[in-house]
């Protein structure tokens, strides 16, 4: 089985808040489609990616965020 490097979470290593308001840091964890980009695949914490989907989903409902991206 094949082993990718270990990734560590973005938020633990600096001082970066996660706010709704920030969509350039949001949309590092969005897919080209609008799709939250998983776990797995972008490093963070558990907690910090909870964090990340709720920040998300709050900046979806107040129209930050299209919900779709075509």
């Amino acid at each position: 089985m094949a082993r990718g490097r270990n990734r560590s979470c973005y938020f633990c290593g600096s001082d970066k808040e996660i706010d709704y308001k920030d969509l350039k840091t949001l949309n590092r964890f969005l897919t080209d489609r609008g799709k939250i980009v998983p776990r797995r695949v972008t490093g963070n914490c558990a907690k910090h990616q909870r964090a990340v989907t709720r920040a998300i989903k709050r900046a979806r409902t107040v129209a930050l965020l299209p919900y779709v991206k075509e």
